[in-house]
């Protein structure tokens, strides 16, 4: 009796330090806000973990994944142009230019506020459902514009934001560092994206002012980011930024018995060669294709290659498909290089397998993704539209070949997984927490509650330069005063000794 009495009382501690209660799941409300697969995978992921350990969430999405307990799907596709085989050529060309980008993701940023204002479902749940029937809502803040905002309506419920690229990413590669040309092209870069993005929502709030433009922007309690410091340089953050980078990582599933007996039938290894779902491969000039296929006929090791349509002289060695299990196929031991478009996803899987990346990165964050990789030493970077046979199957060869790139790997690999705690079990303790906390204010930064001259100490640094001002004028007066008196002196004495 006294034996049951005691674990009772230890599952009643357990019980209670947990958070949530039992029957009291968290009711989560979220929306995916940009049709996009990588954007899905991160986001899903958050929401998965928080179903997996017992809470409800009701979702908003354009890629359905099914129903299950406690996961409700409310079907967004036939709204939302979905970002899928798109061409390489026209991307790059679209992201040649730094600047160009960020009024089209200003702009992207509005057509989703367009496109979930025009749903009366989910207009339906924000007027009448958003404060009784959930305790938290979810969504992706956008890229460039506030107007997201309007999703948490006029309620008190904790918002959370999901950014499934890392801060600042369309610009950083080319302001990233120490020297000062860079750090006067951030400052620059930083200046004209906040001016272009004001005025350009200034504009059209005037010229087409929409229902959504009303609502004040209201910070997030709590921002749940796709980074790990492997990925992404160390930079201050706030409490309430957390990093899950690695968040969509699940155990590796047995692979297609085709593809698996294709691995392991190859005595050199394997290459996995994709760039991902966002943009087509056959769209690729023809000499790019041309000079990919004569160098990968020359490699010993076995090429997988996920190609959209048949390919025309395939080489013997490779196996196209149009679409692969990537993770899988990254956790086999046979799998000797992965050669990618560096989307961070694909990269923290073969950070996490520990593979060699070959990176040709094409737009967006990517750029920066591959080269903080290579900064770890253990990926090459090369441009796309520069590739010839001889510079790729030279890359290739010294990446299988030169052990140091394994070693980094694992080594990379090893600091990836050394974390305090799963990025699962962070997405649900700091949910949890700020669901107990009202929204957890004392997370949020101070500079919220300055106005932009105090934020930036203008104030401040106005009042230093007026007491430098007044201190200098003081002294200059001073002297003069002290010249003037001197002179009269010496004039009068030269009178008097003149008399």
């Amino acid at each position: 009796m006294l034996h049951k009495s005691i674990v009772s009382i230890i599952i009643f501690a357990l019980i209670s330090c947990s958070g949530i209660q039992p029957g009291n799941a968290a009711r989560i409300l979220a929306i995916e806000t940009f049709a996009g697969r990588s954007h899905w995978n991160f986001l899903g992921s958050v929401l998965r973990a928080m179903t997996n350990h017992g809470h409800n969430v009701t979702v908003f999405t354009p890629f359905l994944d099914g129903n299950r307990e406690n996961y409700t799907e409310i079907d967004t596709s036939s709204l939302f142009p979905i970002k899928l085989g798109m061409s390489i050529v026209e991307m790059r060309e679209c992201f040649s230019n730094q600047f160009t980008p960020i009024s089209s993701m200003m702009e992207l940023s509005r057509l989703s506020c367009e496109i979930l204002h025009k749903n009366e479902q989910l207009n339906d749940f924000i007027a009448n459902k958003l404060q009784s029937d959930f305790d938290a809502i979810i969504y992706e803040g956008g890229f460039a514009s506030g107007c997201l905002s309007y999703l948490a309506g006029d309620s008190n419920l904790p918002v959370i934001h999901t950014i499934p690229n890392p801060i600042n990413s369309y610009t950083e590669r080319i302001t990233s560092g120490d020297t000062f040309v860079q750090r006067l092209t951030n400052t620059l870069v930083w200046l004209y994206s906040n001016i272009v993005v004001t005025f350009q929502e200034y504009l059209l709030q005037l010229s087409d002012p929409k229902p959504y433009d009303l609502v004040a922007i209201k910070p997030p309690s709590l921002v749940f980011i796709n980074t790990h410091f492997i990925t992404d340089k160390a930079r201050p953050v706030q409490p309430n930024f957390v990093s899950v980078g690695g968040i969509h990582l699940k155990p590796p599933k047995k692979i297609p018995k085709d593809i698996l007996d294709f691995i392991e039938d190859a005595p050199h290894g394997v290459i996995l060669f994709t760039f991902g779902s966002t943009t087509s491969m056959t769209s690729l000039p023809k000499n790019i294709l041309t000079a990919f296929k004569k160098a990968i006929a020359e490699l010993p090791q076995k090429v997988l290659l996920k190609y959209e349509e048949e390919m025309e002289d395939k080489p013997k060695n490779v196996m196209t498909r149009k679409w692969l299990p990537q993770r899988d196929i990254l956790a086999h031991k046979n799998v000797k290089l992965f050669i990618s478009h560096g989307g961070i996803s694909g990269l923290y899987e073969a950070v996490d397998a520990g593979v060699p990346v070959l990176g040709f990165p094409l737009f967006g964050d990517q750029h920066r993704n591959i080269d903080n990789l290579v900064d770890a030493g253990m990926a090459i970077r090369m441009e796309i539209f520069s590739v010839t046979k001889d510079n790729f199957l030279k890359n290739v060869l010294d990446l299988v070949n030169n052990e140091n790139y394994t070693k980094n790997a694992k080594i990379t690999s090893e600091i990836f997984k050394d974390r305090p705690m799963s990025p699962e079990k962070s997405v649900v303790y700091w949910t949890e927490y700020v669901i107990r906390h009202k929204g957890a204010p004392q997370l949020k930064s101070q500079a919220l509650n300055l106005t932009w001259y105090q934020y930036f100490l203008i104030d401040i640094i106005t009042v230093i330069l007026m007491f430098i001002f007044i201190s200098v004028l003081i002294v200059f007066k001073l002297f003069k005063f002290i010249r003037t008196f001197y002179t009269k002196i010496y004039s009068s004495f030269s009178k008097v000794k003149s008399d």
